[in-house]
């Protein structure tokens, strides 16, 4: 096994990630808008769809929301402690019925015969997390699918900016008295990660060539015993579609949720997602500017693709 899935399966198999991720839309603004883009995606194209395959389905806010359309899904996650949430939240929307749950790694689908499924999804960048077998892992998740692929990956454009801003994540909190572990941090390490700050132009030109966060001090991390984040590869908008084309899927659109929202500061951001006709109107336009081909690869964090098979 390599250390992309050993360090995946500690990492997302932490006790409490069930309950954290399972909060994600109640603590960060990029998550409501990403959820939401998604979620619309998603229901503009059920026409025709009876079975869901959901790939790294996390705490199941997407299974359980195509489960509650009619779908039959399998809910297919790397981590037990996601998937005892998800079943969770399934039964308390009366659902656990129209949903399979299955632990697993995207690396390995072989038990899945192809075409198994009308629609195949994977969001929120497990695929991302599966380097070096990223490409083989998209292959095959459009082996499965019979009709149509939703899958969001990490973005190379969208992750350029961090590499300048230590505090990005600020603009995006909720509600920053809140006790969200990582909030806190967020809030209580905002002036040290300002000050500690220095541009490492070496450091933008790498993500931007190779495209991978991570590595070395991952690995090294992990075999000390410690839980650090995934390695990650992200893509560049032309690559990703270049790589579905060639895997025979067509009619491809992308978009990348949040771009519209990196340009409002977090008070306005905060006062618009408290006031509930603002925010349902300003999703609307998150939605229809974050689809436009040329800001695509600005998404918050994501990269969207979706097309026919």
């Amino acid at each position: 096994m390599d250390y992309s899935r050993k360090i995946s399966e500690r990492l997302w198999n932490q006790p409490d990630k069930g309950e954290l991720e399972s909060r994600r839309e109640e603590t960060f603004i990029d998550d409501i808008i990403q959820k939401s883009h998604i979620e619309k995606e998603l229901l503009s194209h059920l026409d025709g769809i009876r079975t869901v395959f959901d790939g790294g389905a996390g705490c199941g806010r997407f299974s359980i929301l195509l489960a509650k359309h009619g779908c039959e899904v399998t809910h297919f996650d790397i981590s037990q402690p996601m998937i005892e949430k998800a079943k969770e939240r399934a039964e308390k929307e009366g659902v656990l019925d129209k949903i399979t749950f299955v632990r697993g790694a995207l690396e390995d689908l072989s038990d899945f015969a192809d075409q198994s499924f009308d629609m195949v999804i994977s969001f929120d960048a497990p695929i991302s997390y599966t380097h070096p077998n990223q490409e083989k892992v998209i292959g095959e998740l459009t082996r499965i699918c019979r009709k149509r692929i939703i899958i969001s990956v990490s973005s190379r454009l969208g992750y350029l900016p961090y590499l300048a801003n230590p505090i990005q994540k600020n603009q995006f909190l909720l509600d920053e008295n809140c006790d969200d572990p990582f909030v806190r941090w967020c809030v209580e390490n905002k002036a040290n990660a300002v000050e500690s700050f220095s541009f490492h132009k070496d450091a933008v030109m790498k993500l931007w060539e190779d495209g991978l966060m991570g590595g070395s001090e991952e690995i090294a991390e992990y075999e000390n015993g410690g839980t650090p984040w995934c390695i990650t590869y992200t893509f560049m908008p032309g690559e990703l579609e270049n790589i579905l084309r060639r895997f025979g899927v067509k009619e491809i659109t992308m978009a990348g949720p949040g771009a519209y929202a990196r340009t409002i500061p977090n008070e306005l951001l905060v006062k618009i997602m408290n006031d509930p006709n603002q925010r349902a109107d300003f999703l609307e336009v998150c939605y229809r500017y974050d689809a436009n081909p040329y800001v695509c690869g600005m998404g918050k964090d994501n990269l969207l693709a979706s097309g026919v098979l």
